[in-house]
C-alpha cells in the first residue's frame, strides 16, 4: 500500500503532494514499483496534528481521487478518514477501501456505513487522538490493550454486516518506544481474529528514535522493520518507499516457500 499524502504538514516531507501534476507522477511511480493498493489521506495524523473540517478534508480528496480515478481506472484506491460520511462520497467517487485510524471510535456512523457496503476497512487501534496520543502513551501493558480494541471492535462492525477487515495494530499512535516494538514482536497474535494483518510503520519515529536519525534517513531502517513485521504475519505493508518494500516483500515470499516441494 503506497502512501499518497494531500496534506502541507504530514510528518515526512517525501510524502506530501499538493499539485494535480505531482499527484498523478507520485501515483504512477508508485504502481510501476508494485503498489497493489494506494491510500489518500487530507488530514495530517501526526503527534499534535489539529483537526481540519469535514469541507476542507473533501475538497483535497474529491478533486485528488476523481483525476486519479479517470487516469488510472484498474487500481484500487483506498481513502485514509475517520468520516463516514468523508467515506460515503469516495467510494461513489470509485474509491474502494476505506482506512480509519480510529477504528470506528470516532465516528458512530462508521460501522454501518461500512456494514451496509461491506468494503474492506482498515481498523486501526489508537491510543487517545492524534493531537492527545503521546501525554500517556501505552507502554509494556500494550497488547492487553489491543486485545481488548480489537475483541470489541471487531464484534461491534460484524453485528453490523461487516465481513472485509484489516487489522493495524496502529504503530507510533499512543505507543511508547518500547511499546511499538512489543507489538512487533508479537504481531502474530492478531492473526487469531482471523483477518489480515496490516504494519504501517514507514519512517516513523520508532526507528528515528533508536538509529539517532530524522525520518529522511529513516528508509533502511524501515526497510528492517518490515521484513520483521512480514516474518511475524503482516500480509500488508503501508509504505511512502513502494519499490523497496517491494522488494522486502518478494524476498520473505522466497524465504516461505524454500523448501518446499
Amino acid at each position: 500500500m503506497g502512501i499518497l499524502n494531500l496534506t502541507p504538514d504530514s510528518f515526512f516531507e517525501g510524502s506530501r503532494f499538493s499539485s494535480p501534476v505531482e499527484v498523478v507522477q507520485k501515483t504512477e511511480e508508485m504502481l510501476q514499483h508494485g503498489a497493489g493498493i494506494i491510500d489518500l489521506g487530507a488530514i495530517s495524523t501526526r503527534p499534535g496534528a489539529k483537526e481540519i473540517s469535514q469541507e476542507e478534508e473533501a475538497g483535497r480528496l474529491i478533486p485528488a481521487l476523481r483525476r486519479l480515478v479517470r487516469i488510472f481506472p484498474k487500481t484500487a484506491f483506498s481513502i485514509d478518514t475517520y468520516r463516514s460520511e468523508i467515506a460515503r462520497m469516495c467510494i461513489e467517487e470509485g474509491a474502494v477501501m476505506i482506512n480509519d485510524i480510529s477504528g470506528g471510535r470516532f465516528d458512530p456512523n462508521m460501522k454501518d456505513f461500512i456494514g451496509a457496503y461491506n468494503i474492506p476497512y482498515i481498523m486501526m487501534h489508537m491510543h487517545g487522538t492524534p493531537e492527545t496520543m503521546q501525554n500517556q502513551p501505552l507502554g509494556n501493558e500494550i497488547m492487553n490493550d489491543i486485545h481488548k480494541f480489537f475483541s470489541a471492535e471487531i464484534n461491534r462492525f460484524q453485528q453490523a454486516g461487516a465481513s472485509q477487515l484489516i487489522l493495524d495494530p496502529g504503530f507510533g499512535f499512543g505507543k511508547t518506544l518500547n511499546g511499538n516494538y512489543i507489538m512487533l514482536r508479537r504481531l502474530d497474535e492478531l492473526r487469531q481474529y482471523g483477518y489480515p494483518v496490516l504494519a504501517g510503520m514507514s519512517r516513523k519515529s520508532m526507528i528515528s528514535k533508536v538509529l539517532g536519525i530524522n525520518s529522511t534517513d529513516a528508509l533502511n531502517g524501515t526497510t528492517v522493520v518490515n521484513t520483521i513485521a512480514l516474518l511475524h504475519g503482516a500480509e500488508l505493508l503501508r509504505v511512502h518507499d513502494v519499490r523497496e518494500a517491494s522488494e522486502v516483500a518478494a524476498i520473505v515470499d522466497k524465504l516461505q516457500e524454500a523448501g518446499i516441494e
